[in-house]
């Protein structure tokens, strides 16, 4: 491809419409960048978004073959596992991985968007902020953007819609080609708060793990920022059996959940009145589409092509590898055409894969972490990876600390579940597993990854 034919133009500059730009620089493309908000380096980041992201190997991945991860991680924080705090007895740390090398990350969503749009331009990407996409000409190969209420017409080779959930250049594209696009929304939402630093400016809890407080249909979570502070989410159902935010609609409302229900937080949380009055409740929903590009003229990424509910922490990680199969493919295949159509039907399967896993991620947070069979499931698989190195890899090994592609960790997910489910059933502790036969179905059922 020559001339202007190596020229891409991305709509969206969060976090990864900035990281494909520095991948797609590297490799000798002209990228321009178009944001419709204002440079969050000069104005401050004007999220709206949930400021706390889990960071994992997918993730970290796809930032190392930009060279971002050495200036993302100075701000990371770790997360060993999950620390359960239930209603009734001792909370306590539930490791996600075996030790210290498989943990997940917490980072600030804005402070990670500004270090990923500097490298960007430190690499030659051109970067217009307060550019708002109005509308496409695909056939005369035009696109229009608002920029502080002048529209301004720019020419593209290629759009890429790195320009999230809501995305305009999706609607656009349907405009000219059905997408069947879908969401489900999820009958939850949630509403943040925050836990401030303690008064001697340390964490008030445990930093290193990520906090759940399980109450079946409905829980808090809480994540560590690098500035000592938490930030706390409950999710509940939107209406129905309390509590839901019908019911609990208030500051007096949410106190009184709160005393009854979480009451070890209320110390933790000063400002719960004042936040729960101020923070609107948010919706979460799961986009499916069955395409994903139109052409060589444009493509989806990210949230633009499949937003999940973010109970795997996995929203971030999924779209970083999208960033990083799309740069791959475009090296790879000849035309925009044949790189667009190679990267979906990669990356489709995948992404269904994950948005599966983060659904019924949300029952296991809110309803499984506290419960017997479920913690006795978690112990025997542990004992099978010792026993089965490389072949009984727990679940979220497969899609936190590997890159095992999200398809083939649901389809081993299954098979495993179904060992662990049989293997345990009526059972209260390991001692009269038959581990031949466990070990039998292990070999028998799962190939060596």
């Amino acid at each position: 491809m020559q001339g202007n034919a190596r020229q891409l133009s991305v709509v969206g500059g969060g976090l990864a419409g900035a990281l494909l730009a520095t991948l797609l620089a590297q490799r000798g493309w002209s990228v321009d960048v178009f944001e419709r908000r204002g440079d969050p380096r000069v104005h401050g980041y004007a999220g709206g978004r949930s400021i706390n992201l889990a960071l994992a190997e997918r993730g970290l991945h796809a930032l190392r073959q930009a060279g971002a991860d050495g200036e993302v991680m100075k701000q990371a924080v770790m997360m060993r596992g999950r620390y359960v705090h239930p209603l009734h007895g001792e909370p306590g740390l539930q490791r996600y991985g075996r030790d210290d090398s498989e943990v997940i990350w917490s980072i600030n969503r804005g402070e990670l968007n500004i270090v990923l749009l500097d490298i960007a331009e430190s690499h030659g990407a051109r970067l217009h902020f307060d550019h708002g996409l109005e509308r496409v000409d695909f056939d005369a190969g035009l696109a229009v953007f608002r920029h502080h209420e002048i529209e301004v017409v720019r020419p593209f080779h290629a759009l890429i819609g790195a320009d999230g959930a809501g995305s305009t250049l999706r609607g656009q594209i349907a405009k000219v080609q059905p997408l069947n696009e879908r969401t489900e929304w999820l009958d939850h939402g949630y509403k943040e708060l925050e836990i401030p630093p303690a008064t001697d400016g340390d964490f008030r809890i445990e930093p290193n793990a990520l906090h759940i407080w399980p109450r079946g249909h409905y829980m808090c979570i809480a994540l560590p920022n690098d500035e000592r502070t938490f930030t706390v989410t409950l999710f509940m159902p939107h209406t129905g059996e309390y509590p839901s935010f019908e019911q609990v609609q208030d500051a007096d409302d949410a106190q009184a959940l709160f005393e009854r229900d979480f009451p070890d937080t209320l110390p933790l949380i000063p400002e719960l009145r004042q936040d729960y009055d101020a923070n609107p409740v948010g919706t979460l929903g799961t986009l499916y589409l069955d395409r994903w590009h139109l052409d060589g003229r444009a493509v989806l990424i990210g949230d633009a092509a499949h937003a999940m509910v973010p109970f795997h922490g996995q929203g971030m990680n999924c779209a970083f590898e999208d960033c990083v199969a799309l740069a791959d493919h475009l090296e790879a295949n000849p035309s925009l055409a044949d790189a667009f159509a190679a990267f979906e039907a990669q990356r489709k399967p995948d992404a269904e894969a994950i948005q599966q896993m983060a659904l019924e991620n949300y029952i296991e947070m809110r309803d499984k972490v506290d419960d017997a069979s479920f913690l006795l499931q978690r112990q025997l698989e542990l004992a099978l990876q010792e026993r089965h190195p490389g072949r009984f890899v727990p679940h979220y090994a497969m899609v936190s600390f590997m890159r095992v592609p999200y398809s083939m960790a649901l389809q081993r997910s299954e098979v495993q579940r179904e060992i662990l489910i049989d293997a345990t059933r009526g059972k209260d502790s390991l001692d009269g597993i038959d581990w031949d036969a466990v070990d039998a179905e292990v070999l028998a059922q799962l190939e060596l990854l």
